[in-house]
Parts: C-alpha cells; structure tokens; sequence
C-alpha cells in the first residue's frame, strides 16, 4: 500500500519520497520530503484551523477536496530502460469546483525524464528545492508582494524571493484561473511565471510545502486570510492623515508642527518621530538633551488628538547601551564567517538584533516599554526590517532560527510580531506596525507596509500602484508610501511641486495617507557639546511648498475625512475578509480579462476607481473603465458604460476619479471644494 490515510487527507510514500496531502481551513495543504517525515514548522499557515476534507483513493490515484477545490494525486510507474528498473511517481493536479484543472505538476516529458519536485543537498542543510507546474499560456497573476517593477500582470516574470529595501518578498499568488498559491516557505529564492511553466525554488528548505485554493479572487482572499491570519481591525488614527519628515529633531520642532496643523484647522491623525532621536543605533530611547519630557509631549499630543508613532530601528551599534546585554546574550544576527559588520551607517559599525530569537523579541519589547511606553506611546515605526544588509550576501548570516539562506524571509513578520505579541500581553488587541517589510502572516500582526526608500520620480510613483495592488492581493491589506519620495524632492522646485500634488492624490486613496521624506537642502545638526548628530531635511509640512500647493494638498486631506466612514468599511472588510483595501480592477471584475491587465489604475474599495496621473506635464489621460458596471465621473457627472477607455482632463488639481454607486460619488462631493 502506497497511500495512508491520515487525518483530512492521505500520506503517499514511494521511492524514497512522502507526500502529505490534507485539508487546511478553506484550502489544500501540500507538504513532501524526499527520505523522511513531513515536519511541523511556524511559517505562514495556522495551526488553529479546520483540517476537515473529503478524501477519495481508488487503487493509483487518491482526491482531497476541501469546498470548491480538490487536489488529485495519480500515482504511475516508470521501466527505465536506461538505468534498468522501475521508478514510482505521483504527479498532482489541483482542480476548482466546475472540474477544470488550473494548475498541474510538469510530466516527465517522455526522454527528458523531468521530475515535478526536486531535491538537492544544500550546504545549508536540508535541501535546494524545485517544484514545476503545467500553467495556463494565457492566464493572468497578482500578488507575491512589494516589488520596484510597473507589471500588474506577473505571468512571464521571474521575482527574488528576499526582502531588500522597497522590495518585500510575500509568496502567495492569485490566477485569472481562479486559485490562490502560497509558497509556505520562507527561504531565499525565486518565482518564475513562465510561458512554458511556473517553477518555484528554494535555497535550503527541510521540505516542500505549499497551499492551495480557488474561487474568485474575493473568495480566494478570504481562504488565504482564514488559513494564515486576519488583519487586526484598523484603528481609527489609522484613516486619517499622517505628518512625517525626516527628521523632527526635537521635542519642540514636532510640537510645533502639531500646533500649526490645528491652528490652521488641518485634519491630522498622526505625527511622527523619525530616526535618530536617540543617541546611537540599538539605545532604544530618546537623547534627553533634545527630548527633555517625552511624557509631557505625549499628553499634549493626545490633547490635541494627535497620536505619536515612534521610530525603532533593528540595528545596534557596538556604543549603544544595549550591545553588551544583546552579544552576550546570543540575540544578535551572527556573520558565518569574516568580520561581524553587518551594515554601516553614520560613522558606527552594526549588527542586527536577531528577530526570530524569542528572547530577544523580549528583550526589545521590555526595552521599549521601559523607554517609550512608560511615556504612554504604543504605536511603533519598525523600520530596516528586512534587515537591510549593508551588502545582501544572504548565505553570510544566521539567525536563531537557522541561516538566512533556508529561514531569512522570516524576519520582518518576527519584527512586527515583537509589538503584536507585547500588546497582547497587556491584554490589548494589536494596533498599527509601519514597517518596511513583511511574509506571509504578517498582518496578523498589524503590518502596515510601506514600500521604501523610493525615489522622488513620476517613474516610482507610477510602480507603487502596482506595488499597492500586489501587496493586498498578496494578502497584506494595509499599505502605503512616502508621498513624495523618500529622496530627491526639493522644497521649493516647481516641477517637483507637480509630483508631491500627484502623489499626495494617490496617498489620498491610499489604504494609509501619509506624507514623508528627506527633502533638500537638509540643516546639519550637533549637540551643545559640538558632537555631530543625523541632519534633519528641509520643511515636509503642506503649507511648505507655497499657498497655492497648500490649498490643493489641503483639499485631498479633507476629502480623505469625508472618506473616513467608507475608509472605515473597507478596513473592516480587510479584517473580516481579508479583502484588499486597494485592488486591482480584476479583484472585483475577475471575468473582464482587460481588468488584470491595467497597472496605472485601481479600486479604493468596490465603489471607487482611482486613476493618478503618472506623467510629468500631463493635464489629461485615458481610464479603462471595468466591463460590467456603469461609472460615473466625480469631476463632471458624465456617465460612461464599463469595457470602454475614456480620455478625461486632469488640471493639476484634478485626480481622475469614477464612481460605482450613488452613494460613494456622494461622498465624492467635496471635489468641488478642490481647486487651483
């Protein structure tokens, strides 16, 4: 007997390899090894759902149908002539609910002997793994994360799984097809969607594991949510504006800010305190000389109905109070070979706090309720979280839970879930995380990602709509950008003036609207005793930039408040359902092919169609509008029928935008306030 049947679903052993094929929540779960047992890990699937399947063998094949999707397993055997015996194969074909199949391992392909799962040794223990599927020529993918790239469409590319700076690796894919795939293993590697075949590889991995489900892609979103987590409910500072620079230097500076916001009568939700009001990387607290009464900042904010998110950083510097405690304890990332300088930055040599070690999890949750929380500050700016290596020698470094090359991908969620699960022990649900980077899994514990350290170019304006609607396909709801750039943007230059309004539109329909940037020239900055301290950038505020830019940003933020009770909707929806807060057009019109095709426009909930404008100069573009509804023009009432492209104006203040219903183009109302 080659099947076993286990609980939800069946064990297959053959030649040397065991396949274990079992319902998980709403999906089917895929796990094989090649000479030993499956094993049980803490990667992205929960252990705390339904296993329940319906299990069918019949002599060489076995079924495992969970809901509307089945996973068929045919067992064969093969004479090779050429090595003289028989060889024992399982190939598996993973089918929806109207029988068609959507995706199937690769065969042997007759003389090439090609094998569907391969095993490899990997100098970083377990093995290099590659599994191939037969995939539709003509279907269309969305998600896999955070990537600098202007494709909505991934069939015919190859993605790095690993996290860098403005690009984070979240392994799940959604198919025109109708399945969702998650790659359940957080090792260095890639994807490749090809013409031919998707083929997924890991660096080093004890085992092949995936999951799988179908439906359309709403119904996908909400397995995948069930199956590896649901977003916390948005808080409400959550919907509003944010006011971020880099960097407010003081107490008083931010104070300031603050003040001015409400004595200009300007909706603000956030502030925040940036990098380096500490004094060295890994302190963990603010420098007293600039910061003399955190907790008397923090009771006016809260009296002005401001919360403050403060910056942490993963890196330690060898001067910093924590470095001892942290070396001598084993919670720092460890250099495999060389010297143990693992970035560099503002003159210090630094390690990493190693995230997936559990103590030193505890260790910086102790440490910054010791120095942050004890001043009443609870929402937290987790930044470097991929780490950001100073070089990205992956196979270099180890953590606690093994080397980066089999468990690196691991990082980021390990990083927020240091906040999450120190929040949960004060018996408070999870708020909001900003953080750089994040797996699968990550939003259970609060993720709100932002993409990075992009550059101030129409060009990354237009890829962080594409990196917006793949990292809610990819099941991470909350996102957002520096609006503006990270780098690049001059104060008072009229044509970066042009970009900060366009992008400041499309923050405005952002799932978090926030405002951030190292803009230039930067005041150069030291202490009273002549020590040299982190510049601060030029002003970032929206009276900034002169009135009439005010006028215009100000506009967008008061129609972000007149937004907050479909806001608030939408978050729910991300927390119940898991559904994207932005969404490609396909997400609610998956049988319009054109919809998975358009990158330069999206869907602000089900209602809303948001089309920036993405061009320096441009005063006018073309929408594709979805086959299937009828769309109505917020600026002008022009009323136009899905399947069509449609040429509309957009004068600088003007952010093309479509409604669905009556009621969202009634909350589109305040356009008419906006104006130049």
């Amino acid at each position: 007997m080659t099947w076993e049947i286990v609980d939800g679903g069946v064990l297959w052993r053959g030649d040397g390899e065991s396949v274990r094929i079992e319902g998980w929540g709403d999906g089917i779960r895929v796990r094989a090894v090649m000479l030993g047992d499956v094993v049980d890990n803490e990667f992205a699937l929960l252990d705390d759902v339904s296993r329940a399947a319906e299990v069918d063998v019949t002599d060489r094949t076995a079924r495992v149908r969970v809901g509307g999707t089945t996973v068929i397993a045919e067992e064969s055997d093969y004479n090779d002539w050429s090595i003289g015996y028989l060889t024992t194969r399982l190939r598996l074909s993973v089918v929806r609910a109207d029988g068609a199949v959507v995706l199937r391992e690769i065969g042997d392909g007759g003389a090439l002997k090609l094998t569907p799962r391969d095993y490899r040794p990997s100098p970083f223990g377990g093995a290099s793994l590659r599994v191939r599927f037969d995939s539709a020529a003509s279907e269309h993918l969305a998600g896999m994360g955070l990537y600098q790239q202007p494709f909505i469409d991934l069939k015919g590319t190859t993605l790095e799984l690993a996290h860098r700076n403005s690009q984070s690796s979240v392994p799940f894919v959604v198919s025109s097809e109708g399945y969702g795939f998650l790659w359940n293993n957080p090792s260095i590697g890639r994807a490749s969607f090809g013409l031919n075949y998707t083929e997924w590889f890991s660096e080093a991995a004890d085992q092949i594991d995936y999951w799988v489900t179908t439906g359309s892609p709403a119904q996908i979103a909400d397995a995948y949510a069930g199956a590896t987590g649901r977003a916390p409910m948005m808080p409400e500072y959550g919907l509003g504006f944010w006011q971020c620079k880099l960097r407010y230097w003081n107490q008083e500076q931010l104070l300031e800010v603050a003040r001015e916001y409400r004595r200009r009568d300007i909706p603000i939700d956030v502030i925040v305190a940036d990098f380096f009001h500490w004094r060295k990387m890994g302190d963990w607290s603010f420098e007293s000389e600039f910061w003399p009464d955190p907790t008397a900042m923090v009771r006016e904010l809260t009296e002005l109905g401001i919360t403050l998110v403060v910056s942490v950083w993963p890196q330690v510097a060898k001067e910093s109070d924590n470095f001892d405690a942290l070396r001598d304890g084993s919670m720092l990332v460890k250099a495999g070979r060389g010297i143990d300088v693992q970035y560099f930055f503002e003159g210090d040599y630094i390690r990493f706090i190693d995230m997936t070690n559990p103590r030193a999890r505890a260790f910086l949750w102790e440490t910054l309720e010791r120095n942050y929380g004890s001043h009443g500050i609870e929402v937290y700016w987790l930044d470097e979280a991929e780490p950001e290596y100073g070089a990205y020698d992956f196979e270099q470094y180890y953590y606690a839970a093994g080397p980066t090359a089999k468990v690196g991908n691991l990082y980021p969620r390990e990083y927020t879930r240091t906040v999450a699960d120190g929040m949960r022990a004060k018996g408070r649900e999870p708020g909001v995380s900003l953080v750089r980077a994040a797996w699968a899994g990550s939003q259970r514990h609060g993720a709100l990602v932002w993409s990075g350290d992009v550059h101030s170019t129409f060009a990354d304006l237009r890829a962080q709509i594409t990196a917006g609607i793949h990292m809610g396909t990819a099941g991470i709801p909350w996102f957002t950008t520096d609006i503006g750039g990270f780098t690049g943007g001059v104060t008072d230059d009229p044509a970066f003036h042009e970009l900060l309004v366009r992008w400041f539109q499309f923050g405005a329909f952002s799932p978090v609207m926030r405002l951030h940037g190292a803009r230039v020239p930067e005041v150069e900055l030291v202490t009273s005793a002549g020590e040299h301290r982190l510049a601060t950038g030029a002003d970032n505020e929206v009276w900034s930039f002169g009135p009439d830019i005010e006028e215009v940003l100000v506009g967008y933020i008061r129609l972000r408040e007149a937004l907050r009770p479909y806001t608030r909707e939408l978050m729910r929806a991300a927390h119940e359902h898991g559904a994207p807060v932005m969404r490609g057009l396909f997400y609610e019109f998956p049988d319009d092919e054109r919809a998975w095709t358009v990158a330069d426009a999206y869907l602000f909930g089900p209602d809303i169609l948001v089309a920036p404008v993405v061009e320096a100069g441009a005063t006018s573009r073309e929408v594709y509008l979805p086959a299937g509804a009828t769309w109505t023009d917020a600026w002008t009432g022009a009323v136009h029928t899905g399947g069509a492209t449609v040429s509309v104006e957009a004068p600088l203040h003007r952010l093309p935008l479509f409604a669905r219903t009556d009621d969202a183009l009634a909350l589109l109302a305040g356009l008419t306030g906006i104006h130049r």
